[in-house]
C-alpha cells in the first residue's frame, strides 16, 4: 500500500475519532485532539517574525507599557479566528469564495488584489525573519540562507498531500518549539510580574513613535491572510451532517482557537516583555533590529540565550511562510477561481525577499514597514467577515449572536481608526503630547 493511502487511512480515522466525540463517545481531552489543528495553523501566522520586529522594538524603547496592545491585539485576533473558523464550518465555504460568490465581479477582483498584496508582504516578514535566523545561527550568507528558506518551506508544504493531519502536526509542533523556546528566555529574562500584570491591563499612548508601534503590533498580530485562510481550514475538515453536528463541532473549534490563541498571545507577550527587561532597564532602549538583538543578548544573557532566540526565530519564520503559502493558494483559488502550481507560487512570493536581500536593504525596518502594510489591509477581510457571519440565511443555526457581531465591529472600528491615525502621523500629523 502507498504511502498516501496510509495517510489516508489515518486521516479517516481522525474523521472518526471526531464523529465519536460529537456523540459523545469520547471524553475529556481525548474528545478535544481531533478537532485540534487549524486554530493551531492559524495562530502561526500571529507569532511570525514580523511579531518579533515589533515586539522587540516596542519592548527596548517603551518597556513595559506597550504591553496592553498585545493583550488588546491578542483578544481581537481571537475573536475574529473563531469567526472565520466558524464561518467554514456553518457553510462549507471559505471566506474568498462567499466573496466571489455574494459581491459583484469587480469587487471580488479589488479584494483579490488587496489580499495578494497582503498575502506579499506576510511573505516578506516571514522569510526574512528564517534568513536572519539561518544567517545569524549558522553563518549562512543571506542570499543562499532565502534560498534555503524557499526550499524549505516548500518540501513542508508537500506534506499536505498525504491529507490535512501531517501538516497540521508539522506546524503544531514548530508552534511548542516557539513557545517552549520563550519559556527558556523568560526565565533567564527575569521579569517584572508585577510591570507585565500592570501594562497588560492598563493603556498607555507617549508618543508619535509609540503609536506608530502600537498600529505595527497590531498589523503583526492580527493577520488578513489568516483570516481568509482559517475558513478553508474548517469547510470540509470534518463535514457536520445536521445542525446538532454544526454546534458541536463549533463547540470544540472555538475551546481549541481559545487554547491556540492564548499560546500565541503568551508567546507575543513574553517577546515584548523579555525586550524591556533585559534590553530598556538595562539602557540599550535603541534596539529596532533583531541582528541588534541577537548581538546584545549575548554579553547581557549569554551566548546560550542569543542561541535560543535564533532557533524561535527560524522556527517561526520557517513554519509561518508555509502557512503564507497556503493562505496565498486559498485567497486566489476563492477570489478569482484559478490556482498555480505550489512551486510556482513559491517562487513568485519569494522574489521579493530576493531582491531585498540582494540589495542590502534593512531586513528589520522592512519587517516594520510590511506590518503597517498588513494593518491597512487588515479592515477588508474583517468587514466581509462580519456581514457574512451575521447573516442567518448564509450562517443557519452558526449565525452571530447581536453581541459577536456588536463586538466585532467594535474592533474593526477600533483598527479603522488606529489606520487613519498612522495616514496621518506618516504625512507630518503630530499628536498633542
Amino acid at each position: 500500500m502507498s504511502i498516501p493511502s496510509l495517510q489516508m487511512q489515518k486521516e479517516t480515522k481522525a474523521v472518526l475519532a471526531a464523529r465519536e466525540s460529537i456523540t459523545h463517545q469520547r471524553k475529556g481531552i481525548r474528545a478535544l485532539l481531533p478537532f485540534l489543528g487549524p486554530a493551531f495553523v492559524a495562530c502561526v501566522a500571529y507569532i511570525d517574525p514580523g511579531n518579533y520586529a515589533t515586539n522587540i522594538q516596542s519592548g527596548s524603547e517603551f518597556g513595559y507599557k506597550l504591553l496592553w496592545v498585545v493583550v488588546l491585539a491578542n483578544l481581537m485576533a481571537m475573536l475574529i479566528q473563531n469567526m472565520s473558523g466558524k464561518l467554514g464550518i456553518a457553510t462549507g465555504k471559505n471566506l474568498p469564495e462567499l466573496c466571489r460568490e455574494y459581491c459583484p465581479k469587480w469587487l471580488s477582483y479589488v479584494m483579490w488584489a488587496f489580499s495578494e498584496v497582503a498575502a506579499m508582504a506576510t511573505d516578506i516578514a516571514e522569510f526574512l525573519g528564517a534568513t536572519l535566523g539561518l544567517n545569524l545561527l549558522f553563518h549562512i550568507p543571506m542570499l543562499m540562507a532565502t534560498l534555503l528558506t524557499g526550499v524549505t518551506t516548500y518540501l513542508i508544504l508537500t506534506l499536505e498531500r498525504f491529507g490535512f493531519r501531517p501538516l497540521e502536526k508539522f506546524i503544531a509542533a514548530f508552534v511548542v518549539v516557539i513557545a517552549a523556546c520563550y519559556v527558556v528566555e523568560t526565565v533567564w529574562a527575569k521579569p517584572d510580574v508585577g510591570q507585565i500584570a500592570y501594562h497588560s491591563l492598563v493603556p498607555w499612548l507617549g508618543s508619535n513613535d509609540s503609536v506608530l508601534l502600537a498600529v505595527g503590533v497590531i498589523g503583526a498580530t492580527v493577520m488578513p491572510h489568516a483570516v481568509y485562510l482559517h475558513s478553508s481550514l474548517t469547510q470540509n475538515r470534518v463535514v457536520p451532517r445536521n445542525d446538532a453536528e454544526r454546534r458541536s463541532i463549533f463547540r470544540f473549534h472555538t475551546k481549541e482557537v481559545i487554547i491556540a490563541m492564548s499560546l500565541a498571545g503568551l508567546i507575543n507577550l513574553s517577546m515584548m516583555f523579555m525586550a524591556a527587561s533585559v534590553f530598556h532597564q538595562s539602557g540599550r532602549t535603541q534596539i529596532a533590529d533583531i541582528s541588534s538583538a541577537y548581538q546584545t543578548l549575548t554579553p547581557l544573557l549569554g551566548a546560550a540565550s542569543a542561541a535560543v532566540f535564533l532557533v524561535s526565530l527560524l522556527a517561526s519564520g520557517i513554519s509561518s511562510s508555509a502557512v503564507g503559502t497556503m493562505a496565498g493558494q486559498v485567497i486566489m483559488q476563492g477570489f478569482v477561481g484559478f490556482t498555480i502550481p505550489l512551486w510556482l507560487r513559491r517562487v513568485i512570493t519569494m522574489l521579493p525577499t530576493v531582491v531585498i536581500v540582494a540589495l542590502g536593504m534593512d531586513p528589520t525596518h522592512t519587517l516594520v514597514i510590511s506590518q503597517v502594510v498588513l494593518s491597512l489591509v487588515l479592515p477588508m477581510p474583517i468587514i466581509a467577515l462580519i456581514y457574512f457571519t451575521r447573516r442567518r440565511d448564509i450562517m443557519g443555526v452558526l449565525v452571530n449572536k447581536r453581541v459577536v457581531t456588536v463586538t466585532a465591529t467594535i474592533c474593526a472600528v477600533v483598527i479603522l481608526s488606529l489606520n487613519v491615525l498612522l495616514l496621518y502621523l506618516s504625512f507630518g500629523g503630530t499628536l498633542p503630547f
